[in-house]
């Protein structure tokens, strides 16, 4: 019987590898794919951390030195390879795990191949941008150019033709409207809820350095206390056609699980007009796409940047105190079972790398801890 099983060899499942190892202990690692980092290494090519590498790197190893301040996407994923070097993690790849379910005295892990494999404790470090959200309007089905979500998309010449609608307005979508306007497409970019832009650099910092109001106040009161300052720097973008959150940033994170926009140039091309703000899709008849406020118009391809979905109920079947209506866990980084924890599987207000390298640690500890009092 294994003391840990982790699931996953992205950022978070390395994290937990060299966390526990610091514990003592000697966690297998479970990777479906054939390599460390998949996510990263399936990210479109021009992607870099939106916050800045000083925050964002995993606990026990820093970004190099030479890295840029916002390290790009191929980076990362040496970054990753590197890591696992550094701290001897040997995760067990194209181990993809079909089934979990608590014994008497631990877990029992089963593969897809029939391999079931015990452990004592089990961590879930699958990631929140695994599975794909494919978001549906009538008559999507007529559309006679390609609909890819963002997560097939690597580059502008992925979507032929010359207009194209980008639905969607998070981190990844405002960088993929930039990328198709650069290479000469028309671009159109659909935004159906309430928005939050933050600036990249706020008074010559990240701002993901401004996490210290957070701790400080409440969240809704560092809210307020930035409203002016973030007025100031982006501007009326209700002119444009975006409408603001009634939510400050910080409050639709906690409350929506939305993250706001850092905005790295999707502003400018707005203001410019080469990016058209469009609202909600209302329907599709086949070239031709309608939206909320009944206006038309035709395009070559759609992109639907449209988000990632988290279900671990394939995995674990419906435990209510563990995952919510939508399979997601109630809760990351704390013991939701006996034996089982989840790793950052919540949006965080700082990124995803920084809520990593909060999370394996206490993780780590805590594994220890319940080996430590439940007896073998």
């Amino acid at each position: 019987m294994e003391d840990v099983i982790v699931i996953g060899a992205g950022p978070a499942g390395l994290a937990l590898g060299a966390c526990l190892k610091g514990e003592g202990l000697s966690p297998l690692i479970l990777e479906r794919e054939d390599t460390v980092g998949s996510a990263w290494r399936r990210h479109y090519r021009r992607l870099a951390l939106h916050t800045d590498k000083k925050r964002s790197s995993l606990p026990g190893l820093p970004f190099p030195e030479e890295a840029p301040r916002y390290v790009p996407r191929a980076q990362v994923v040496t970054y990753l390879e590197r890591y696992a070097e550094a701290f001897d993690l040997h995760p067990r790849l194209g181990a993809e795990v079909a089934w979990a379910e608590p014994m008497e005295t631990g877990w029992q892990v089963t593969l897809t191949t029939g391999e079931t494999l015990a452990t004592r404790t089990l961590v879930f470090a699958t990631g929140v941008s695994e599975t794909p959200h494919f978001a549906t309007w009538p008559g999507l089905d007529s559309f006679p150019g390609p609909v890819v979500h963002s997560r097939a998309y690597r580059a502008p010449g992925d979507l032929p033709g010359e207009r194209v609608l980008v639905v969607g307005f998070g981190n990844s979508d405002g960088e993929l409207a930039i990328d198709l306007s650069e290479a000469g497409r028309k671009v159109d970019i659909a935004v159906r809820s309430p928005v939050n832009l933050l600036p990249k650099v706020l008074f010559g910092r990240p701002i993901g350095n401004w996490e210290v109001l957070q701790r400080i106040f409440p969240y809704r009161v560092a809210d307020a206390i930035t409203a002016p300052i973030l007025r100031l720097k982006m501007g009326d973008y209700a002119r444009l056609g975006l409408r603001k959150s009634d939510k400050g940033p910080i409050a639709q994170v906690r409350e929506n699980g939305r993250i706001p926009l850092i905005d790295i140039g999707t502003l400018d091309l707005i203001r410019r007009g080469r990016i058209r703000v469009r609202p909600g899709l209302s329907r599709v008849e086949g070239a031709l796409v309608t939206f909320d406020d009944d206006t038309s118009a035709q395009y070559d391809a759609i992109l639907l940047a449209t988000g990632y979905e988290v279900d671990l109920r394939p995995l674990l079947g419906a435990l209510p105190e563990v995952l919510d209506e939508t399979g997601r866990p109630v809760a990351s980084g704390e013991q939701l079972a006996p034996g089982l924890w989840f790793c950052s599987y919540h949006t965080a207000p700082n990124g995803q790398l920084r809520e990593i390298s909060r999370q394996a640690p206490v993780i780590a500890r805590a594994v220890a801890e319940h080996l430590t009092r439940e007896p073998a």
